[in-house]
């Protein structure tokens, strides 16, 4: 445990790390005061822990009927496994190649997959995190189907040359026995007949193997003589084959959407030809060609007609139809559209056996982007409700937001509003993919991942235990007015698509309030409550953000005063006339320039809110001079201080929600102090623009302090809250102030006592807006305005990051009071200090101070997360307000509405009494408070960016966490900066890891690693040594059902199934050993082989005992089972002995 003394780290008398740096400071604390570093390198470990979502690209799947799992694999070789709700498991294959079929080895607990790279593979389900025991490698041939008999070990392997080679998955070793094309085909076919697209056996004979060719034909192969019995030959290629149980005839799907049926012994003509979705003509001439059916299935009932489902086969003019699904029962044909292409389809089964009745119930449906499946019990054929998270792509992820450890009565207060959103008219019986277990991990702890979407919905899953779950959807959308069409498609909008995208989120779970920023510079506020109600007006503030140099003028801060806030005593007038247009150089228009126009319509009808996240107040940028409000970059809320701030390359704006007003609107440059020490970078001269219309005109007014303080209690009930120009300075022509330009002003800034007062008579003074800059690059963000150069795009500051707090604002302080953080692209932070009113109605009344109080520190590379410690290092959240119902009665508000006392300690004596912890994207800085002194400093990267950082807590002590886009994933010690964490996990690339990766307390992180899928990671020790408890299992003990009754006659005169012993057929005495150069077997990780060459060490025994228990456990299952076996054998013959005992008991020797 490493122990540091501050006092001697403040005088210099030792040093921090070897990438750490020490400066001493003025005012030291006791020496008593002591901070105890537990956390220690080996508290962390890197490790995925499980994937959630729909299986991007799926390519094949499979389905287990005793152990009712469901297999998905994907184009890039992963593995998804699923069972009840809970329970999935994520594997992948080495070489990404793509999983082109699955099967399982029923009730076994094992899985062989097929790759596009011609290997075969061996999974071993039997334990928590799935892994291959055997791999064959095909050098010469490739694999185009695989067919596994049920309670079969020899695995059937058709190729592109038109052979089948047969494998034993116990060992994964080649027989010697091989069907070859030219011997399955006749003799006088001059023609090669294609890749093998089908095998399987008779369903009542196991020693006749039914081969499908590409080209049309089929041969009914016998095993034990070797030579093709039948051969079924059409015009038209075979996509599928599938046999009617008793197996005397089968059903194929064609190429040109016919369906072809086969009676076994009559090999000449097909009984049955039909085309399911085909014009039948008067004349009787043959039907239209349709569309392939890519697969069909046939299974027969009991008490009815038999099922037949196939995909495709729908007529060439049906241009624009979705995919369907069509289920042929009877005289009744449903056609089933799907959302999405159909990839593949399986029908679930009562009974394993294939000579049995098959008694369908249900059908899973593949899709490109989704799962289905359809309940065939019922009328109409409804679909289960699904319990997977599959639906994280419904609209493509913007961003994300992960929180662990919450409130514990969040989640269920989610669930609760979010159960009433549930879709109706789904089938009311039981999910039927219901095997495996959950585990039963120690974790008890709520977390909750919240998404942000391209269609503005925002979603919060419940994500505790390593599940996940869809608790709420909000959707945004719903504030604005939607365009029918593109003609009725506003022409202010600043992106072409997804208008309502989320671009980022805060969230505080206290007390359940919420704020989000989309992509058309707009911002909404939400506050939940269980009650439903109607608002007639939505309440909205427009606030006009613009920064601009003066023509030919770069920004030059040396030598002049920084324009002050506003003071209330200020008099002046409001200024009621609208500002002036001026041409737009952005884009054209017939209507002239835009300007004061937002980018999206909010509603003008009442909006009807449901129980849940209900909107307070709705902020739109508006349109300068022609040219679109920038990309909102940051955001922050604060319920203790009803406070909500947000930046972007213009500067930040502060507003109070519960008023309803602008408090703060103002450049990044205009935050720094006079004496600031940072000097801010100069931007390239713009170049003067030449309007085609009048110059631009200047109005005198003034405003009184009266009505830039007014409440806004006597215009809530209108639809825009806005407000007049604000005064400008002689050094405001130079730099540009953001203004907001409305009928009215409302906005009540604290001057700082030291700066010089605004003139009260100043001219208002209105420039050409600044060209669009961008912070970062956003795949939502495509601006109509003009283009600029590269080095405006790059040297322009905007803000990053904000945090809330209380501290010292002023390094004279020695009281701590509410405060902002605020940190940008460049480096810098500053610090804003807030004057509150006290609580109750004069909150609502008396208006809210701000003072910018200058530039505390510079760091190296945009500031990306900012944080506070206490002189024990223990961290300081920001404050916050608990929930309350706003909708509920009065008593109820006043019981639950009370602001949480703010605690932190206050300084006394001149002695740093706070750590104020900053990262961004190059380094990392502790700070001490109030004499803003750099205690520690540590250099994360040079030769790449953090991506992502955060301060978290971990087994009770803090830690900063950071991604890099070199991949490394890194953690630093609080607050010394020891470097505890460094691993190369994933290198960056996608733009889509960078936008959604997030970490969370207690050593939790997620990204999502596709477009649908979120891989959970943590970074915590205890949690990788608890992860084998935590993963639910697959694999279930469950008895194989008896297998179907022959009967007597059927036993009598032979009806029933025959059996074959494959062993003695393709066993090596009889069919000898297969060449070498065909096919290369491989140990996987999971087996002996395997684990013997690749475990070491104390770590590998114990794998290496563990797979032998597993082993000795399965052995001693089947000797088990063998010895039950011959107990009843002994049984059967001692009781055969006693009853020829007794009928030879009394007879004599003569009489024998």
């Amino acid at each position: 445990m490493k122990k540091f003394n501050i006092r001697k780290v403040l005088d210099g008398l030792t040093a921090a790390s070897s990438s750490s740096s020490a400066t001493a400071q003025p005012g030291t604390p006791r020496e008593t005061d002591v901070i105890q570093e537990t956390l220690q390198s080996e508290h962390f470990q890197l490790c995925k822990t499980v994937r959630h979502g729909f299986p991007h690209h799926p390519s094949s799947m499979a389905f287990d009927p005793v152990q009712k799992i469901l297999a998905v694999g994907t184009q890039t070789g992963a593995l998804r496994l699923f069972g009840r709700a809970g329970v999935e498991c994520y594997c992948q294959h080495e070489s990404g190649a793509a999983v082109i079929q699955l099967q399982f080895l029923i009730n076994e607990g094992a899985l062989v997959s097929a790759l596009a790279d011609d290997s075969i593979h061996l999974w071993n389900l039997r334990q928590k995190i799935p892994a291959i025991l055997h791999s064959l490698k095909f050098s010469r041939e490739r694999i185009t189907y695989c067919h596994l008999p049920f309670q079969s070990k020899w695995l059937y392997v058709g190729t592109e040359r038109g052979n089948i080679h047969i494998v034993n998955v116990e060992s994964f070793t080649l027989s010697g026995y091989v069907i070859m094309w030219n011997k399955a085909i006749e003799l006088s076919t001059k023609t090669h007949p294609g890749p093998v697209v089908h095998i399987s056996d008779n369903p009542m004979d196991e020693g006749k193997l039914l081969i499908g060719f590409e080209c049309g034909v089929v041969v009914l192969w016998d095993l034990k003589c070797k030579k093709a019995d039948y051969r079924y030959s059409y015009d038209e290629a075979i996509h599928s084959v599938a046999w009617h149980h008793e197996g005397k005839q089968f059903v194929c799907s064609h190429s040109d959407g016919t369906l072809t049926t086969w009676n076994v012994r009559v090999p000449a003509k097909a009984t049955q030809i039909i085309t399911p979705h085909g014009k039948q003509p008067k004349d009787g001439k043959k039907p239209e060609p349709c569309k392939p059916i890519l697969k069909v299935e046939y299974k027969t009932t009991r008490a009815g007609d038999p099922f037949m489902v196939l995909s495709g086969g729908l007529s060439y003019d049906t241009v624009g139809r979705r995919a369907c699904l069509t289920v042929m029962h009877g005289k009744s044909t449903a056609v089933l559209e799907m959302d999405y292409p159909i990839v593949d389809f399986l029908t679930l089964c009562e009974t394993p056996y294939p000579n049995d009745f098959q008694e369908p119930y249900a059908v899973v449906v593949l899709l490109e982007k989704d799962l289905v499946v359809i309940d065939l019990g019922q009328i109409g054929y409804p679909i289960f409700e699904n319990p997977y998270p599959l639906t994280i792509h419904e609209s493509p992820v913007t961003c994300c937001e992960y929180f662990a450890d919450c409130p514990d009565e969040i989640i269920p207060a989610l669930y609760s509003v979010g159960s009433r959103q549930k879709r109706q008219g789904y089938s009311k019986k039981e999910w039927p993919i219901s095997g495996g277990n959950w585990g039963q991990g120690t974790q008890s702890y709520p977390e909750i991942i919240i998404t942000g979407h391209a269609d503005g919905t925002i979603k919060f899953w419940d994500a505790s235990a390593l599940m996940l779950q869809v608790l709420y959807k909000l959707k945004t959308a719903k504030v604005f007015e939607r365009a029918r069409g593109k003609e009725d498609k506003s022409s202010t909008e600043i992106v072409e698509e997804d208008p309502f995208a989320i671009q980022t989120m805060s969230w505080c779970p206290e007390s359940r309030m919420l704020c989000v920023a989309g992509v058309s510079a707009h911002v909404i506020i939400y506050r939940f409550s269980k009650q439903e109600v109607t608002t007639e007006v939505v309440q909205l503030l427009e606030v006009r953000m613009q920064c601009e140099f003066s023509n030919g003028d770069s920004p030059d801060t040396g030598g002049e005063k920084t324009p002050t806030l506003p003071t209330p005593g200020a008099s002046s007038s409001p200024q009621e006339s609208e500002p002036p247009t001026q041409p737009s150089t952005g884009s054209n228009s017939t209507d002239g320039p835009r300007d004061n126009i937002p980018c999206l319509q909010v509603r003008s009808s009442p909006l009807k809110q449901s129980p849940g996240y209900q909107v307070e107040l709705v902020i739109q940028l508006v349109w300068v001079s022609g040219e679109p409000p920038q990309p909102i970059t940051s955001l922050a809320i604060n319920s203790s201080y009803g406070l909500v701030v947000f930046g972007n390359t213009n500067g930040l704006a502060v507003v109070d929600y519960l008023q309803k007003t602008l408090l703060l609107n103002m450049g990044t440059t205009e935050l720094c102090s006079p004496s600031d020490p940072y000097p801010r970078q100069p931007r390239s001269p713009r170049k003067p623009r030449q309007p085609s219309g009048a110059p631009c005109d200047t109005n005198d007014g003034s405003n009184t302090s009266e009505d830039r303080c007014k409440s806004p209690t006597s215009a809530k009930m209108s639809r825009r809250i806005s407000s007049s120009s604000e005064q400008k300075t002689d050094l405001e022509k130079r730099f540009q102030r953001r203004c907001v330009t409305f009928k009215k002003r409302f906005c009540c800034v604290k001057e700082d006592k030291a700066a010089a007062r605004m003139s009260k008579n100043g001219p208002i003074s209105r420039t050409e807006s600044a060209p669009n800059f961008y912070a970062k690059d956003n795949s939502f963000t495509r601006s109509r305005s003009s283009s600029v150069t590269s080095i405006d795009r790059e040297s322009r500051e905007a803000i990053s990051s904000f945090h809330f707090c209380e501290s010292f604002p002023r390094k004279v302080d020695s009281l701590v009071s509410p405060c902002l953080l605020v940190g940008t692209t460049q480096g810098s932070v500053m610090m804003v200090a807030l004057s509150l009113p006290p609580g109750g109605d004069q909150r609502l009344q008396q208006p809210v101070g701000i003072s910018s109080c200058g530039t505390m520190v510079r760091l190296k590379g945009g500031i990306l997360t900012m944080a506070l410690l206490d002189a024990t290092g223990t961290l300081l959240p920001p404050s916050y307000e608990p929930w309350y119902d706003s909708n509920a009665s009065e008593e109820e508000k006043e019981k639950s509405r009370k602001r949480r006392p703010a605690s932190p300690p206050s300084s006394q004596d001149g002695q740093d009494s706070q750590f104020a912890v900053l990262c961004s994207e190059k380094q990392a800085k502790v700070v001490a408070m109030p004499s803003q002194t750099r205690i520690y400093k540590h250099s994360i990267t040079e030769s790449s960016f953090v991506l992502r950082a955060d301060v978290v807590q971990m087994s009770g002590a803090n830690c900063i966490t950071c991604f890099c886009a070199n991949g490394h994933i890194m953690a630093l010690s609080l607050p010394s900066l020891r470097p505890l964490l460094d691993v190369n996990y994933l290198p960056l690339t996608d733009m889509r890891i960078a936008r959604t990766f997030c970490f969370s307390n207690v050593g939790q992180a997620l990204y999502l690693t596709s477009p649908t899928e979120i891989q959970r990671i943590t970074y915590s020790q205890e949690t990788c040594d608890n992860l084998q408890e935590m993963l639910s299992e697959l694999f279930t003990p469950v008895e194989t059902p008896e297998a179907p009754n022959r009967g007597f006659f059927k036993g009598l005169f032979g009806g029933g199934a025959q059996s074959l012993d494959r062993e003695d057929l393709f066993g090596e005495t009889a069919a000898g050993k297969a060449s070498r150069s065909l096919a290369q077997h491989i140990p996987g990780p999971g087996s002996m082989e395997g684990m013997k060459g690749a475990a070491s060490g104390v770590v590998g025994d114990l794998a290496r005992a563990r797979i032998a228990l597993d082993e000795r456990g399965q052995k001693l299952g089947e000797l088990e089972e063998r010895t039950a076996a011959m107990m009843a054998s002994a049984d059967s013959f001692s009781k055969h002995a006693h009853d020829m005992m007794l009928k030879y008991k009394d007879k004599k020797w003569y009489q024998l």
